[in-house]
C-alpha cells in the first residue's frame, strides 16, 4: 500500500481547479511543461538553501503534475506522447531536486547532528543514495512492462500492476521534501528518502521474483 494506489481518493479537492484548467485552452503537455519549470525553480531554491521557497514551488509542481492527465481526458487530448513525457518530466524533477539538495551542503554547512559535525561529503552521499533509490524504484516499472509484455491500459495509461507494491514512491518522496523544507528538517527528509526508496525497490524486486521467478519453457 502506498499513496499512489489511493491517489484518486485523495485528490478530489483538485476537481474545481482541474475543471477550470480544462476550460482555459491550455493543453495537457503545456501543464506538464509548467510542472517541470516549477520543479526546476524549486531545485534552484533548494540548491541555494532557500528551502521554504523551494518547498512551495515543489508543491505547485506536484499539484500541476496531478492535473495534466485528467485535463487530457476532459478535453479529449490524450496521447501516448503525453503519457511518456509526463513520466520523463517526473523523473527529471525528482532527480534534479534531490541532487540540488545534496549540493546545497557545499554552499551552506548543514546543522550539527547530536553534537557532531557531519562531513559535507556525507550529506552529499546520502542525497546521492536518495537519487538512486528514487530512480530505481520507478525504473523497475518500465523494465517489468517490457520484459513481461504487459500492456493493459486504463484511461489511456498503462494500468500499473506495481502501483500498490512498494510502500514508498514518488508522492511520499515529494511530501517529505516539502515538509522537510517548510519545517526545517530537510536533511532528515533526505535520509528517510534514501532509506525508504531503496527498501521499496527491494520490496518490488522480491515481489517480481515471487511472481516471475520461474524458468520459461522455450
Amino acid at each position: 500500500m502506498n499513496i499512489t494506489s489511493i491517489r484518486h481518493k485523495l485528490t478530489g479537492w483538485l476537481d474545481p481547479f482541474i475543471l477550470l484548467l480544462s476550460k482555459t485552452g491550455i493543453t495537457p503537455n503545456q501543464i506538464t511543461l509548467l510542472s517541470f519549470l516549477f520543479g526546476i525553480a524549486a531545485a534552484g531554491c533548494y540548491l541555494t538553501t532557500h528551502f521554504i521557497a523551494g518547498s512551495i514551488l515543489l508543491a505547485i509542481s506536484g499539484i500541476l503534475d496531478l492535473t495534466d492527465g485528467t485535463v487530457a481526458r476532459l478535453t479529449n487530448k490524450k496521447s501516448d506522447f503525453g503519457a511518456i513525457i509526463d513520466w520523463i518530466v517526473d523523473k527529471y524533477v525528482d532527480g534534479i531536486v534531490l541532487f540540488a539538495v545534496g549540493l546545497s551542503c557545499f554552499i551552506s554547512t548543514p546543522a550539527y547532528l547530536a553534537g557532531f559535525a557531519i562531513p559535507q561529503i556525507a550529506y552529499a552521499g546520502v542525497a546521492g543514495v536518495a537519487v538512486i533509490g528514487s530512480i530505481m524504484n520507478t525504473f523497475i516499472k518500465p523494465v517489468t512492462y517490457a520484459e513481461t509484455g504487459y500492456s493493459a491500459k486504463e484511461d489511456g495509461k498503462i494500468s500499473d500492476p506495481l502501483e500498490g507494491i512498494g510502500f514508498f514512491g514518488r508522492p511520499e518522496t515529494m511530501l517529505l521534501l516539502i515538509a522537510g523544507g517548510l519545517l526545517g528538517f530537510i536533511w532528515i527528509s533526505i535520509l528517510i528518502i534514501a532509506l525508504c526508496t531503496n527498501l521499496s525497490a527491494i520490496q518490488r524486486i522480491l515481489y517480481l521474483k515471487k511472481r516471475h521467478g520461474g524458468y520459461k519453457n522455450e
